[in-house]
């Protein structure tokens, strides 16, 4: 019998001659063993059974999320593969959060906290019960980056199932996504629409399940997946009622297994230069904002440091080749006929991306992206003949924010790229959405909405109801955002967020007033306060910030990023 041997963390298994031998063994070898394989057998497994790879299926299913419930199905073609291939799958899930339901309510604080519950719970439950491979199985917004996270923290041979795309809906001959109904609400706000429409609006605009039918953080993080080479071509965008979502299950299956035993692992397959190829990605594609916070944080897991300013860095170098719902009209359904993600890859070519990189499914990113049925090249341009040759996402520094923000410009009409005009402040979303509602922004107004930051939400809530409200009532065109909370992928209109120092830790933003002057450049990148720095630090005097209770997860969340916050 093989001396057990375990290198760092108990991941390292040899037997005497150096051989690798597999992570299960730590349940299945060894006389001390004994109760670990009567509890296996009590699941039903044979002796023969212990002999094989034991993959893990991390699904995110649940019965709450549109863009989860395909994935119950898509995890039984899944172990079908697994089995076929001769390993033994094992499932389980993790939570998740349909961050279209939680929006405009205290249910918002909870989805970036989700995150790290996701990644925590992935990375005990892979660990504990000594998986070989890994196949996750994710969906709506913070399940993909948090399983990502979990996905490098363990390293072993992974691969990532997207749950795949909404149909969009459609009323009157206009295509609709969930960021477009809630544009619909200020249409009926504002007396363009009757209440009667509204109703058929969302009767309408959902009609299968899957991941909504825009550019929002679902889909820009499944895309990503494609990027770092961790999803098979197409996962992130073909649609989750699909049988090609199914085939793409059991040949995912039948390929973990392969990785299992060619020990290929996903820290084998990225590099620190990865992480700035899925920046780029999407400020080609008009992705979300919240990619800002997921890339780094997933570099970071990695072993790789990436800030705001190394994607700062990229913002007016690369061209903007595709503009998807909520930066223009076409959906996900449309992006994908035309190519998707690896027409992407032929699009920006090796002029911007690393293509000589290797993929989960063995081939390189030039092999896919040569193999990309690339049909509609006004869709997705060439890079030659982009959109725009800026890229859709700009990060923003000034007095108002030394720490930076960021805004997707994509979504902003040009008139509103260079702005400024007076304060209007709220303390809250919900503040704003009444106002806004009660028809009390002047326009040409600037928005300022603070205490939504990580610590002073808690939570860092999305502040998707506002944004939808004022793009639906036409405000969008003449009147900006600003907050140190954050913005839905699905937004539209000249909107920043992320705005750092938040002011629950007195950042400049916590100072302003009604009536001070903000300066909007995107072109430049510049946010601007019209005060000296001594009027703002007179300001500063006697300052108490506004401190909401919390508890829970949200209490370790905000404590957490206040002593991220100060360097601790």
């Amino acid at each position: 019998m093989a001396t057990r041997k375990t290198g760092e963390n108990g991941l390292d298994l040899q037997d005497p001659s150096g051989k690798k031998i597999s992570r299960s063994r730590d349940l299945t070898e060894g006389i001390d063993r004994a109760a670990h394989r009567a509890l296996l057998y009590s699941l039903g497994l044979s002796r023969e059974d212990l002999k094989r790879p034991f993959i893990a299926v991390a699904n995110s299913w649940n019965e709450i999320v549109p863009g989860c419930v395909p994935q119950r199905q898509v995890a039984d073609a899944v172990k079908q593969g697994i089995r076929a291939a001769g390993a033994i799958p094992f499932e389980f899930n993790t939570i998740g959060v349909c961050d279209g339901m939680a929006q405009g309510h205290v249910g918002m604080s909870f989805s970036l906290p989700s995150r790290e519950v996701i990644a925590d719970s992935a990375e005990i439950m892979l660990e504990a019960h000594r998986f070989d491979g890994a196949v996750f199985l994710t969906s709506c917004d913070k399940i993909t980056p948090g399983m990502l996270m979990a996905m490098f923290r363990v390293n072993i041979p992974s691969i990532i199932v997207a749950a795949g795309t909404m149909a969009p809906g459609e009323y009157k001959g206009e295509k609709l996504t969930t960021s477009v109904i809630r544009e619909f609400v200020g249409r009926c706000q504002t007396g363009i629409l009757t209440e009667e429409e509204l109703a058929e609006v969302e009767r309408v605009a959902c009609p299968t399940l899957g991941s909504c039918a825009m550019m929002g953080t679902a889909n820009t993080m499944a895309c990503l997946c494609e990027v770092l080479g961790l999803a098979y071509p197409a996962s992130a965008t073909m649609p989750a009622s699909s049988s090609e979502k199914l085939r793409e299950g059991i040949n995912v299956g039948k390929r973990i297994v392969e990785l299992v035993h060619q020990d290929v692992k996903p820290l084998d397959l990225v590099n620190r230069e990865t992480f700035f190829d899925a920046a780029k990605f999407v400020l080609a594609v008009g992705g979300s904002t919240n990619a800002t916070l997921h890339i780094p944080t997933l570099a970071a897991e990695a072993g790789y440091e990436l800030n705001l300013a190394d994607m700062e860095a990229l913002c007016d170098k690369i061209p903007y080749v595709s503009r998807i719902n909520p930066s223009g009209k076409q959906t996900m359904e449309d992006f994908h006929r035309a190519g998707g993600v690896s027409a992407v890859f032929a699009s920006l070519g090796d002029t911007h991306f690393r293509l000589d990189r290797r993929s989960v499914t063995g081939e390189t990113l030039r092999e896919i992206a040569d193999a990309a049925p690339w049909t509609d090249k006004e869709m997705i341009r060439p890079a030659s003949e982009p959109i725009s040759p800026l890229g859709a996402l700009k990060v923003l520094r000034g007095n108002l924010a030394p720490g930076g923000a960021v805004c997707k410009r994509s979504g902003a009409v040009k008139n509103m790229w260079r702005h400024s005009g007076p304060a209007r402040v709220f303390h809250s979303m919900e503040e704003a959405v009444k106002v806004v509602e009660d028809g009390g922004i002047a326009s040409g107004s600037v928005i300022v909405i603070r205490y939504e930051g990580p610590v002073g939400g808690p939570g860092m809530r999305e502040m998707h109801l506002i944004t939808s409200i004022l793009a639906g009532s036409g405000l969008a065109e003449s009147t900006a955002l600003v907050t140190d909370g954050r913005f839905s992928g699905s937004t539209r209109g000249p909107c920043i967020g992320h705005v750092t120092p938040e002011a629950a830790l007195g950042g400049p933003i916590a100072f302003v007033r009604d009536g001070d002057t903000i300066s909007i450049d995107l072109y430049e990148g510049k946010l601007e306060l019209a005060l000296g720095d001594d009027e703002i630090e007179r300001r500063r005097e006697g300052w108490q910030p506004v401190v909401r209770p919390h508890r829970g997860v949200l209490g370790s969340f905000a404590e957490k990023h206040r002593r991220a916050a100060m360097g601790r």
